[in-house]
């Protein structure tokens, strides 16, 4: 069964890059966290906030419908969803 097919397997891609990713951004953040002062204070901070701010997004999301229906759908919006974050941190913490 070729990628094209089968769904699950795009999702398995996506969610191994967004691993991928995540391990970047723990790495950056040990760096900026280790260095101390206020910039790690704020980091850990914003890390916090951002845990428990998705500890409620998605469950509200699927409760609203805003994943989908199907299964295939949930898993590959929540993927997305979560790897915007991801991504954006990545960003934010390489540029210094």
């Amino acid at each position: 069964m070729t990628r094209r097919n089968d769904p699950w397997t795009g999702l398995a891609w996506d969610l191994w890059a967004m691993g991928l990713e995540a391990s970047s951004v723990i790495g950056l953040r040990t760096l900026k966290i280790a260095a101390g002062g206020a910039t790690a204070d704020a980091e850990i901070r914003l890390m916090v906030s951002e845990k428990v701010a998705a500890s409620f997004a998605l469950p509200m999301m699927a409760m609203t419908g805003r994943l989908g229906t199907s299964s295939q759908a949930v898993a590959s919006r929540s993927i997305t969803h979560l790897r915007r974050k991801v991504r954006a941190n990545r960003r934010r913490l390489s540029k210094g």
